[in-house]
C-alpha cells in the first residue's frame, strides 16, 4: 500500500502536498462562504456556481495547452511557477478581505486567475508522477496521490469552517496562501538526477491535434476520459451543493458546512486507501463505481436530517475516489511517456474543464427547485451514462463472442489444409 513512499523524491513530493491542500481546501471552504456572504438570499446558487465556474473555466478552455507545454519542459520547474502564482492569488484575496475592501467582482475575478494557474498546473502535476517513481509504481502513486488530497481535504475542510468562525474568511486565505511555501520548498529539494525522465517534446506545430488523434484512436482511453467528464460536469459539484444544503435546507453554520465535505473526504479517503492495493484497475470497476457513485448521489438528495446526510456522504466519497482513482491510472499506464503530459491534459480539461458548465447550471437548478435537486440531478445523470456505456460494452462483448468461438475451428481446418 505504501511502496511509493520509499522513493525519497515521491515522499518530498507527497510532503508539500499534504500542507498546500490542506490550505487550498481551507480557501475553498472559505471563498464558498465568502460568496454566500456577499451575494445575499435568492443570488447564493447562482454567485457561487459562477465563482465555480470561472475557477475551472481557465482549465477547460487552455488545460490542452497546458499539457503541451507539460511534454515540453521540466515539469518541476513549471509547478515551481504555477504555485507561486497560486500563492500570490491568495494573497492578494486575503489582504482584501482583512481591508474590508472586497466585492464580489474582486472573488470572481481571482478565482479566474487562480484558474489560469491551475491549467497549467494540474496536467503537469499529473505527468509528474510518473517522472517521480517510474511506471511500475505509478497505480500505487496515484492512489497515495488521491489519499494525500483527501487526508488535506479532512484537515483543510474542517478547519476551514472553524477559522471562518473563529478569525474570518481573511486570515482563511492569508494561511492558505503561506502554506504554498511548503510544496515550492519540496519541489526545490527534489533530486532532478532521481527522476525518470522522457524525452522532452521538440516544439513544432500540430502538437496539440497529435494529442487529440492519439486518444481518438484508442478506446481503453477515450471511455473513461468520457466518462469522467461527465461525472465531473454535472456530478462532483459537492463544493457547490453542499454549502447550498447547508444554509438553505438545514440552516447551518461554516462550521456545519466544513463538516459535510469533511465526511465526502473521510470516504475518500478510505477509498483512496483501498485502490492502493490494487493492480491495474479493470473496465467492470470504472463503470460500476460510477453507477454506485450517480446512485448514491441521488441519495443524498432525499437524506431527510443533516446528521443523515453526513452518514451517507462517507460511502459517496468511496465511490468517488474509487472510480476517480480507476480512471486517473487507467489513463496514466495506458500512455505513452512522450504523449503522457497531452493525454492527462485531456483527462484534466473533461474532468474540471466541465464544471463551468456543470456548476452554474447545477446552481441554478437548485436556486429554482431546491439545494437537495443540485444533487438529485447531478446523481440522475451519472447514473445514465454510466449505465448507457455500461450496456454499449456488455454488447460489445457479447459481439465479439461469436468470432472467438470460430477462430479456433478456423486455425485447425487451416493447418490440416
Amino acid at each position: 500500500m505504501w511502496e511509493s513512499l520509499r522513493v525519497r523524491n515521491y515522499r518530498l513530493f507527497a510532503s508539500g502536498q499534504v500542507v498546500s491542500l490542506t490550505g487550498t481546501w481551507m480557501q475553498r471552504v472559505a471563498q464558498d462562504w465568502l460568496v454566500v456572504e456577499l451575494a445575499g438570499p435568492g443570488h447564493r446558487g447562482i454567485a457561487v456556481g459562477v465563482t465555480t465556474g470561472l475557477q475551472f473555466a481557465p482549465t477547460l478552455l487552455l488545460s490542452l495547452y497546458g499539457g503541451v507545454l507539460a511534454d515540453r519542459h521540466r515539469k518541476r520547474r513549471l509547478l515551481v511557477l504555477t504555485q507561486a502564482a497560486s500563492m500570490l492569488a491568495a494573497l492578494v484575496l486575503g489582504v482584501l478581505v482583512v481591508t474590508g475592501a472586497v466585492q464580489l467582482w474582486h472573488v470572481y475575478a481571482l478565482a479566474f486567475a487562480l484558474g489560469l494557474a491551475t491549467s497549467i498546473d494540474s496536467p503537469t502535476r499529473q505527468a509528474f508522477v510518473s517522472e517521480l517513481v517510474g511506471p511500475d509504481l505509478v497505480a500505487n502513486a496515484v492512489s497515495l496521490n488521491s489519499a494525500t488530497f483527501n487526508i488535506a481535504r479532512i484537515l483543510g475542510t474542517a478547519a476551514g469552517g472553524f477559522l471562518i468562525k473563529f478569525v474570518g474568511t481573511g486570515a482563511v486565505f492569508l494561511i492558505n496562501a503561506g502554506t504554498f511555501l511548503a510544496v515550492i520548498s519540496s519541489l526545490l529539494l527534489i533530486r532532478e538526477a532521481d527522476l525518470m525522465l522522457g524525452k522532452r517534446l521538440a516544439r513544432r506545430a500540430g502538437q496539440l491535434r497529435e494529442g487529440l488523434a492519439y486518444v481518438r484512436r484508442r478506446p481503453d482511453l477515450l471511455l473513461p476520459i468520457v466518462l469522467v467528464g461527465v461525472v465531473g460536469t454535472f456530478g462532483f459539484n459537492f463544493q457547490l451543493t453542499m454549502a447550498l444544503i447547508a444554509k438553505g435546507t438545514f440552516h447551518k453554520d461554516a462550521a456545519s458546512y466544513g463538516l459535510l465535505s469533511t465526511a465526502i473526504a473521510v470516504g475518500s479517503l478510505g477509498g483512496a486507501l483501498l485502490a492502493a492495493r490494487r493492480e491495474r484497475p479493470r473496465q467492470s470497476l470504472l463503470v460500476g463505481s460510477a453507477l454506485v457513485f450517480g446512485a448514491l448521489e441521488i441519495a443524498d438528495g432525499f437524506m431527510p436530517s443533516y446528521a443523515a446526510l453526513i452518514i451517507l456522504l462517507i460511502p459517496t466519497g468511496v465511490a468517488a475516489l474509487t472510480f476517480t482513482t480507476a480512471a486517473n491510472s487507467t489513463v496514466q499506464l495506458g500512455s505513452s511517456p512522450q504523449m503522457r503530459g497531452r493525454v492527462m491534459a485531456l483527462y484534466v480539461m473533461v474532468f474540471l474543464g466541465g464544471t463551468p458548465i456543470g456548476a452554474p447550471l447545477i446552481g441554478w437548478l437548485a436556486g429554482v427547485l431546491g439545494p437537495r435537486y443540485g444533487l438529485i440531478i447531478g446523481g440522475a445523470v451519472c447514473t445514465a451514462v454510466a449505465g448507457a456505456i455500461a450496456a454499449m460494452l456488455l454488447r460489445l462483448r457479447m459481439a465479439q463472442q461469436p468470432t472467438r468461438s470460430v477462430q479456433p475451428v478456423y486455425d485447425e481446418v487451416r493447418t490440416t489444409t
